[in-house]
């Protein structure tokens, strides 16, 4: 409060830098400030200079107040959901059911919030659309704390979106002014400060029981965090606290897995024994031409002991549990929206009509009249968007070839670099050439996804501004579009790559596939398994835990520090006292954080859209993805909300009833991610070859013998002599035949090196388990779909209730209001007529009700009994009452009907 009285809704800024455009721009805040004033907004200005707040640059404030008056009409325009006087609500009584949820509930009390915040706002209170003629039926307890600071501010914002500086038909708007230069910054302000010594407040409270690491394993105040900067960041907070709570089961499972492969990997691993054995040492054709020679099977020992780690029999099961997860996870996510839309009263919420971008504005010349509004606006024909569209579409398929060619590259560097590492005369080094080839390729592989990243920042922004949005909503579902598929196809395609290409097309020895020259990398001896795992560790541990989150945690901190050192610069030279008497106001402490930015929280969205593709989408192939979700999103929930509480302005309060298109993203990921496991467990892993194995070929029935059936013999005599090693006798004996991966016939038989019959058993296989594997889930998830309602049966009694309880209170409104009514007009045509002769001779007898109150009763309880509250704001009550601002408690309020 800038005099101490009034609240602060919102801050207008503004800097003078060129004195020869300042002229223009201060005759239209002028006309935009005046037209505020005159929609009933009370502005306080800096009518002298400033001291300079960054660097050299004197910024002036204009301070917005909203009396009660401007704040009423606008919430009965608006249709704000305001809280009613609570009527009786009875207490249903506790079933066994009820009680034992109670006693299961106690568990959980180490991770509630302080009571005092939880008593905050429960029980809900019932509402209903504001009206000015039933002021007396709102629970007005303070005038000054009836509107919340959210709804203050976004009701200034509304006028300031509307309010006009120009005749012209777009010269209106705050939006429209940012733009033009006359504000630098817009914003509401903050409750106060957040440390030790700061008087307690909202913010203080957030800080202290949200934005603390010491909090992580609490519950977050989502109810506080919207009722403060609005239920669009309300419902962000909302969903990534759910989404953390729901990979509990999957990291503690996808954990329980990795240990059962730990276990199981010393005794059970029948594979890995005999690659280790040197009884069943077998010679293997080499990994290059010319310059690798033949090798021992046994090199592979430690990779055939990791991959048994992954590719399990449990991976299949957890396969099948993360798609089902997924679709539980999305459905109890619509009960959690319908629960919050109901607590935060947002069933009724529509999306209000848009006005076009100032940029829209600016740049297109043709008119249409909108016939909602019925005033001509700025339109773009269809026949001057298809050329911008067709080169935005070519434009991302450059980029999205950029991103191919960036893999195609790493794929380069590990067929040379591996080849390499394998002519080592160092034993260790060339033992494990593949193992460092791949660390080392994800490594560069996560660099260019971060480089490209911000590259294709502006790319889909430029792209974007090219096609030209009407309104800001088709700005932001064309770019999310944009980044979204230039995201996934950035983060995804090595490891498309790895999980379903390599190793599939290098052909046979003899006969390799090439490309630029180069013979296609092959997979080990125990599959491809092992790299596509760490492929998928390396990039989302690195993209996840450590890049996203220093990016959370310095880059606000280091903004706020530059503008605070620029404040310190200006105020050098001053003596002390000068110092203590310039103290900062809120509104200037404010101007010093950082602006959130047009885009808001989309890349927070995107982060997290990112992650739930990694772990879904293969999860198969690393079961402990979960597990580094959950500890990245502990650390993303508190770095967050420290950003938001202590680094950024407040946000505009802006209006949500979900997440928005994100969860229709979610959706075709967890739909995809079906098919990605199906095929990483059918094509990817051992899992049906040595299914196959034991069900067929094994004489009984268990993996003795698989190594030698998943080995195919090739006679080095058919060499060409492109491929002939130069060392032939590398391994210190003459070599006739070495062995290879693949399921082909021997030299010897009637077809060499053709594909043998267990070749096409397997891939038989293959397909039959992709295709069961998928209607099977598909089906639970249906199932689980139908099974889990959308609204949850005690939410469904809970909105009923409170229509029923609404309706009533409106009702009992207005029969006392009619009643008043009548016994005044009776009173008056008694005090009006002049009496009758009988009248003056008979005794005095107490007045009785008029029959036609009775009939008139009668008839409003058919109208209104079991109105909804959608409909009980049509009830229009007579134009005769007396509309006063209220002032002191609220029964003042009941004294002016």
């Amino acid at each position: 409060m800038s005099d101490g009285i009034r609240r602060i809704d919102y801050v207008l800024s503004y800097s003078i830098t060129d004195p020869n455009i300042e002229a223009e721009r201060q005759r239209l805040r002028n006309e935009f400030e005046k037209n505020l004033e005159e929609e009933g907004l009370e502005l306080e200005r800096d009518w002298v200079d400033p001291r300079p707040v960054l660097g050299s640059k004197r910024t002036y404030f204009v301070r917005i107040h909203a009396p009660w008056e401007v704040l009423t009409r606008h919430a009965e325009i608006s249709q704000v959901r305001m809280p009613i006087k609570s009527p009786a609500v009875p207490v249903p009584a506790q079933g066994v059911l009820q009680k034992v949820t109670a006693c299961l509930e106690r568990l959980l009390d180490p991770f509630r919030l302080s009571e005092e915040v939880e008593a905050r706002f429960k029980p809900k209170k019932f509402t209903c659309p504001f009206n000015r003629e039933r002021e007396t039926m709102f629970d007005i307890k303070e005038p000054a704390s009836f509107f919340r600071p959210h709804v203050r501010s976004r009701i200034a914002y509304s006028i300031l979106l509307r309010n006009k500086f120009g005749h012209g038909a777009t010269e209106f708007g705050i939006a429209k002014a940012l733009a033009l230069g006359m504000y630098d910054g817009a914003y509401p302000l903050h409750d106060g400060d957040y440390d030790q010594k700061a008087i307690k407040n909202d913010r203080k409270v957030l800080y202290e029981q949200w934005a603390r690491f010491r909090c992580f394993l609490r519950y977050q105040p989502v109810d506080l965090i919207r009722d403060y900067f609005g239920s669009k960041i309300g419902f962000y907070f909302a969903w990534l606290g759910f989404y953390t709570w729901m990979l509990f089961p999957a990291a503690i499972l996808g954990l329980v897995v990795f240990i059962y492969g730990i276990v199981t990997m010393w005794w059970e691993n029948q594979v890995s024994d005999e690659i280790c054995n040197d009884y069943f040492n077998l010679t293997m054709c080499p990994l290059c031409d010319k310059f690798c020679g033949y090798w021992s099977l046994g090199e592979s020992c430690q990779s055939a002991m990791a991959s048994h780690l992954f590719d399990n029999p449990a991976t299949v099961f957890f396969a099948i549990f993360m798609s089902l997860w997924s679709t539980m996870f999305l459905e109890l996510w619509k009960r959690r929206r319908h629960a919050l839309q109901y607590l935060w009263d947002l069933q009724t919420f529509r999306q209000e009509e848009e006005r076009p971008r100032p940029q829209f504005e600016a740049q297109v010349r043709h008119t249409k009249r909108n016939w909602i509004t019925q005033e001509d606006e700025p339109w773009l024909p269809f026949i001057y968007r298809i050329p911008r569209y067709m080169l935005s579409a070519v434009l991302v398929l450059f980029a999205i070839a950029l991103a191919v060619g960036a893999v195609f590259g790493v794929i380069m560097y590990r067929i040379s670099v591996q080849a390499s590492l394998a002519l080592n005369r160092n034993e260790l080094i060339a033992t494990n050439a593949n193992l460092v080839t791949t660390a080392t390729a994800a490594t560069i592989n996560l660099t260019i996804i971060l480089v490209l990243n911000m590259i294709y920042s502006h790319i889909a922004e430029f792209l974007t501004e090219l096609e030209q949005p009407r309104t800001e909503t088709e700005f932001d579902d064309s770019f999310t579009f944009k980044m979204f598929l230039l995201q996934f196809v950035n983060y995804y395609s090595a490891i498309f790559y790895i999980a379903f290409f390599k190793g599939r097309l290098i052909g046979r020895p003899g006969k390799y596939e090439y490309t630029l020259g180069y013979r296609q990398e092959e997979c080990s001896p125990s599959g491809c398994l092992v790299e596509l795992c760490m492929q998928l560790g390396i990039t989302m541990a690195g993209s996840q835990l450590i890049a996203n989150n220093l990016r959370e945690i310095f880059l606000p901190k280091i903004l706020v520090w530059l503008n605070f050192r620029w404040l310190i610069k200006a105020m050098a030279g001053k003596s002390e006292e000068e110092r203590k008497k310039t103290g900062l106001s809120r509104w200037e402490l404010d101007y010093l954080h950082v602006d959130i930015g047009p885009r808001g929280l989309f890349f927070e969205y995107l982060e997290m859209v990112i992650q739930f593709g990694f772990v879904s989408l293969f999860v198969a192939a690393f079961p402990l993805a979960p597990l580094l979700a959950l500890i990245n999103n502990i650390l993303e929930i508190r770095l967050d909300a420290q950003k938001f509480v202590c680094s950024l302005r407040r946000p505009m309060v802006g209006r949500a009833a979900d997440i928005g298109v994100w969860y229709y993203i979610l959706e075709a990921i967890s739909t995809i991610s079906v098919c990605t496991n199906a095929f990483v467990i059918a094509f990817t892993s051992e899992f049906i070859p040595r299914l196959v194995y034991t069900r067929v070929y094994s004489p009984d029935g268990s993996l003795n013998g698989y190594l030698n059936f998943s080995l195919s013999y090739f006679e080095v005599k058919d060499f060409s002599d492109k491929n002939t090693p130069r060392d032939p006798f590398h391994l210190g004996n003459n070599v006739t035949f070495c062995r290879y991966r693949d399921l082909r016939e021997p030299p010897w038989s009637e077809y060499p090196y053709e594909y043998s019959n267990a070749f096409w058993h397997v891939l038989a296989a293959r397909l039959a388990f992709v295709v069961v594997f998928q209607n099977i889930t598909f089906l639970l998830t249906r199932f689980l779909d139908l099974l889990i309602p959308d609204t949850s049966y005690d939410l469904q009694d809970a909105i009923k209730m409170e229509e029923q309880l609404v309706s009533r209170a409106i009702l009992d409104f207005e029969l006392q209001r009619t009643k008043q009514r009548q016994r005044h007009n009776r009173f008056r045509r008694q005090q009006t007529a002049p009496p009758d002769e009988d009248e003056q001779h008979s005794p005095t007898t107490p007045a009785t009700p008029d029959h036609h109150v009775d009939s008139w009763e009668a008839n409003l309880h058919k109208r209104v009994s079991g109105i909804s509250p959608s409909r009980s704001q049509n009830l229009n009550p007579g134009r005769g009452q007396d509309r006063r601002q209220p002032s002191g408690t609220s029964s003042d309020y009941e004294s002016t009907v």
